[in-house]
C-alpha cells in the first residue's frame, strides 16, 4: 500500500473484507468478524459497509496530535530520550470495562475528529518537531490500519520511526501487513486468562498471545510488552508467575515487560487504585521466572523504571517517571562497563538527560 492523501471527509476504501451469501459484507481485520448491512457499522465504529464494501471513516482524522516522551508509550529500550508524535482517531475494537483513554476509544462522536492530517503532513510534522518516531497511539491503531499503514510509509520516506501501541487483537493477513511497516509495538497484554479477556473485554487470550509470538519471531519490529494490574482481577501470584513464564518460553528472556498502575475509570470505579506494593511485587515475580527487563509504571518507583545491564549487572539508564537521569551506554547501546549489549534499538549519541522535552499540542491545520 503506497501513502496517499485522502479527504478528512472521504470515507476510505478498506481492505480485509469479504462479502457473505446472505448478502451482508464481513470485515476480516480482527476477530469481531462483523456482518454488516448496507449503512452497518463494526463494533469498532470507524468501519462501515458503504455499497458492497467497508469504507473506513476515520482516514485523515485524529483526536489531536501531541509530542512525548517515548518512555511514555511506554517504550524503555526504543531510542530511550527520544520524542515521539502521537496522534489517534477514535473508536476501539475491544470493549474493555477500564479503559484509561474511554473518552476516545469509546467515543461514538465524529465531531470530535477536528483535527485533519494527511499521511504526508504528519510526517512532515514529526520531522519538524525532532521527533524520532510517530507513535499509533490513544485509541488501538489496529481499526485505522490503512491510514497508520500509509502513515509509516510517509515517515519511513523520511527517515522516521513507527510505533503501534496496540492491544493486538487482529486476524493473521492483516497483522502481517501491518507489522511488516511497524518498527516498534507496545502491545497491551490486558490479563493470562481468557475468561478476564472474555468478561472484561469482550475478547480472546490466544489472539493476542498470537500476536505477540509474530512480532519476536517473524518482524524486525521492537517488542514491549504492558500489562495494567487491576487489584483482585488479574494480579495473583499464580497468574502473574503463569504469565511470566510464557513470555519466557515462547518470546525470551529480552522482551521488556511494563506493570502499570490501574485507577478507576469507565465502568470499573468501584475497584480501588493499584497499590505501589502490587507493582513491585509483580516485578519481582516475573523477574524471578527469568525475565530480564521488567517495569513498574503509573507510579513513583525508580528501581522500576532503571534498566540494568543484564552482564554486571550496574544501572544503565536510570529514569525519574520519563525523565532520564543516568545513560551509560555507548553508541553501539553496549553497556560502558563491560561491553555486554542491551536488547533494543538506540541512537549512535548519548541523549539529552534531565527535563528535556514537555509535552505539547501540536496544531496541524
Amino acid at each position: 500500500m503506497g501513502a496517499r492523501d485522502a479527504a478528512p471527509d472521504e470515507h476510505f476504501a478498506a481492505q480485509w473484507w469479504h462479502a457473505l451469501p446472505d448478502g451482508r459484507v464481513q470485515c476480516d481485520l480482527c476477530p469481531r468478524d462483523c456482518r454488516l448491512h448496507e449503512g452497518q457499522r463494526g463494533l469498532c465504529f470507524v468501519r462501515q459497509r458503504e455499497g458492497d464494501a467497508i469504507v473506513l471513516t476515520t482516514y485523515g482524522r485524529s483526536s489531536g496530535f501531541a509530542v512525548d516522551p517515548i518512555e511514555k508509550k511506554p517504550l524503555n529500550h526504543f531510542f530511550p530520550g527520544s520524542t515521539v508524535f502521537s496522534f489517534g482517531t477514535a473508536g476501539c475494537n475491544l470493549a474493555c470495562k477500564f479503559c484509561q483513554n474511554w473518552d476516545i476509544s469509546k467515543s461514538r462522536e465524529m465531531d470530535r475528529l477536528m483535527d485533519q492530517a494527511s499521511p504526508r503532513r504528519i510526517a512532515e510534522a514529526a520531522a519538524e518537531t525532532g521527533c524520532r518516531s510517530v507513535a499509533f497511539t490513544y485509541n488501538d491503531p489496529v481499526i485505522f490500519a490503512e491510514y497508520a499503514m500509509d502513515t509509516a510509509d510517509a515517515c519511513h520516506a523520511l527517515g522516521v520511526q513507527t510505533v503501534a501501541v496496540t492491544a493486538g487483537y487482529m486476524h493473521a493477513e492483516p497483522r502481517r501487513a501491518f507489522y511488516a511497516k511497524m518498527d516498534a509495538a507496545n502491545v497491551d497484554l490486558k490479563a493470562f486468562t481468557d475468561d478476564f479477556y472474555f468478561r472484561q473485554t469482550g475478547a480472546h487470550l490466544a489472539t493476542v498471545l498470537d500476536t505477540l509470538q509474530h512480532i519476536v519471531h517473524e518482524t524486525n519490529c521492537w517488542l514491549e510488552i504492558t500489562t495494567l494490574l487491576i487489584p483482585g482481577h488479574n494480579d495473583s501470584n499464580a497468574e502473574l508467575e503463569a504469565m511470566s513464564r510464557w513470555l519466557f518460553e515462547h518470546l525470551g528472556p529480552q522482551v521488556p515487560l511494563h506493570f502499570t498502575a490501574f485507577h478507576p475509570d469507565y465502568k470499573m470505579t468501584d475497584v480501588d487504585a493499584t497499590p505501589l506494593a502490587t507493582v513491585r511485587r509483580a516485578r519481582a515475580i516475573a523477574l524471578a521466572q527469568g525475565l530480564r527487563h521488567v517495569y513498574t509504571g503509573n507510579v513513583h518507583d525508580a528501581l522500576g523504571g532503571t534498566t540494568h545491564c543484564t552482564g554486571c549487572e550496574r544501572a544503565l539508564i536510570v529514569r525519574d517517571w520519563h525523565r532520564l537521569l543516568r545513560y551509560d551506554l555507548d553508541a553501539a547501546g553496549r553497556c560502558r562497563h563491560c561491553g555486554t549489549a542491551l536488547a533494543g534499538r538506540f541512537a549512535a549519541g548519548p541523549p539529552q538527560l534531565g527535563r528535556r522535552h514537555i509535552p505539547m499540542r501540536v496544531v496541524m491545520r
